[in-house]
């Protein structure tokens, strides 16, 4: 299995660190988890709910980069560079996250939009 398609699976596991810091760091119970989606919603503003939003927008991102790994390698692309994307991109998500939980706007934006060229490179690559 190659490094890019690891990486498939570590994006598919990352929104669940987002949830874990969202839920743990603001007081989830175990009588919590019979409404985790209300109990989530309904977080106050702060570090928690903007956990759970970068969790929202980590689902969000996986089928494109999924998609865009899959396209790579079905167009044989250069592994190297297919590898370095994808790593890339989860590097990028994880301090997305970060630095949305910590309310670091504008280098939250520009990580998204580092994310999101890296997908958009994984198709070039593929071309």
């Amino acid at each position: 299995m190659t490094i890019a398609y690891w990486c498939v699976l570590a994006a598919i596991l990352l929104p669940y660190v987002w949830t874990g810091v969202a839920k743990f760091t603001s007081g989830f119970r175990p009588r919590d988890n019979h409404n985790p989606r209300d109990y989530l919603d309904k977080l106050p503003a702060g570090p928690a709910r903007r956990a759970h939003w970068a969790q929202l927008n980590t689902f969000e991102s996986i089928p494109g980069f999924m998609a865009a790994v899959i396209i790579a390698h079905l167009a044989q692309a250069p592994q190297p560079a297919v590898d370095a994307l994808a790593l890339t991109y989860i590097a990028l998500r994880l301090a997305y996250g970060v630095l949305y939980i910590t309310d670091k706007a504008r280098l939250r934006s520009l990580a998204w939009a580092a994310g999101v060229a890296c997908i958009a490179g994984l198709f070039v690559v593929a071309a």
